[in-house]
């Protein structure tokens, strides 16, 4: 086990400032056509480190009404491994261009999309298959016009328009992207599990093989990881830079959240400042509410091998930048949820929305025999109330 130094954080990071002005950035751009992408695969650990299944879709929708939805997917009651939250591909180019997209989804079903697209027909098996989904004679615009559908009331959705990249014209919808999501049943090429004292011991299994052949140290790079906790606003977090192998991690207690660190990882792994400031814009709500969690980039293979990407012509250059986020169950969240649940503590409760599942699961199992029927009655109650579909595009 390494140890992290936080020394080499504070040279590294130490009073970072960020810009999301794109001018400097742009001045080649296109050599004719650029893709860029980012997007975030969710999941939570279980007791072994490992991701485990969980209704991914539970809860009130976050999308507005104009995004189109797969008519399989019952809001609450689609579950996998992973979420794949909000990918969009943004495109560059000199003149107008039309293209054509694809992207194939390994071992999942994409559940969101817009503008509209063919989506092959999915069902449950489609988890542990693939599907697809194609965009056809989308035109590049740059300097198009900016009309873009938009509904009344918030939506996280519109923050990825915030960046400089072309308009697209898709039959007759206007968009700054081409945005897709969808829940997957496939392992993230990373674990990590909380001892009883709280710390973190993270493991990276190596990728790309079967159990019990050979690896090479590349199979176990994982590249940059931020540990984060937010306890009831008590902020911490910690920095590796090019993760391998398996290691220990604590956070420093910091008070701010790792806004500047996190910009700086997604430019250098190829996005642009505004981009990556539309994709921080678009979850900082999300990565850094309350809980404890890795986030850490996605090596481009393994993101090459979940969702092949082909486009028509053929790019100059693409960047494809995920982000992970594993949600982690600390014994301190543990206590927490399991007094909740004791008291129903609602609002208590719904802090752990989507996860809540999950965790009751965990607390359940590991209560004594008189208790456990008790709180599964209680974990029902509030997962229930917190899940029951909210979805005001069907009323």
């Amino acid at each position: 086990m390494r140890h992290l130094n936080s020394a080499a954080v504070v040279l590294l990071f130490g009073g970072a400032t960020f810009s999301s002005a794109p001018a400097a950035v742009r001045a080649s751009d296109p050599a004719p056509l650029t893709v860029h992408e980012w997007g975030t695969f969710t999941s939570i650990a279980g007791a072994d480190g490992r991701a485990v299944e969980w209704l991914t879709q539970a809860g009130p929708t976050d999308v507005p009404c104009f995004v189109e939805r797969n008519r399989f997917t019952i809001k609450g009651g689609l579950s996998g491994t992973v979420r794949m939250e909000t990918p969009v591909l943004y495109f560059y180019a000199a003149s107008e261009t039309v293209v054509n997209v694809t992207v194939r989804f390994q071992s999942g079903i994409i559940t969101e999309w817009f503008p509209r697209a063919v989506v092959t027909p999915a069902n449950a098996s489609a988890l542990s298959g693939s599907q697809t989904i194609v965009w056809r004679h989308v035109k590049v615009v740059p300097g198009g016009a900016e009309d873009f559908p938009v509904e009344t009331g918030p939506s996280h959705y519109y923050a990825a328009r915030r960046t400089a990249a072309a308009p697209l014209l898709s039959g007759s919808e206007r968009e700054r992207f081409l945005f897709y999501r969808g829940v997957g049943r496939f392992m993230p090429s990373i674990a990590a599990t909380v001892d009883a004292a709280g710390h973190v011991a993270v493991d990276l299994p190596s990728r790309h093989r079967r159990d019990g052949e050979a690896g090479t140290p590349g199979d176990r790079l994982i590249g940059d990881i931020i540990l984060f906790s937010n306890d009831r606003g008590r902020i911490a977090y910690q920095v590796r830079r090019g993760a391998d192998g398996q290691f220990s991690v604590a956070p420093d207690v910091l008070g701010q959240e790792p806004t500047s660190e996190l910009a700086r990882l997604l430019v250098a792994h190829g996005l642009y400042p505004d981009e990556a400031s539309a994709m921080l814009e678009t979850w900082r709500g999300s990565w850094f509410e309350e809980g404890t969690r890795l986030i850490y980039i996605v090596p481009p293979s393994e993101i090459d091998g979940i969702l092949p990407l082909q486009v028509t012509p053929t790019p100059a250059a693409v960047a494809r930048v995920f982000v992970g986020r594993l949600e982690l169950v600390t014994p301190a969240i543990e206590r927490t949820v399991k007094d909740a649940l004791l008291a129903r503590d609602v609002v208590a409760l719904r802090r752990y929305g989507r996860f809540l599942q999950v965790i009751g699961r965990r607390i359940v199992a590991t209560s004594a025999p008189p208790q456990r029927r008790v709180l599964e009655r209680l974990l029902q109650d509030a997962y229930f109330a917190w899940a029951t579909p909210q979805d005001s595009c069907r009323n």
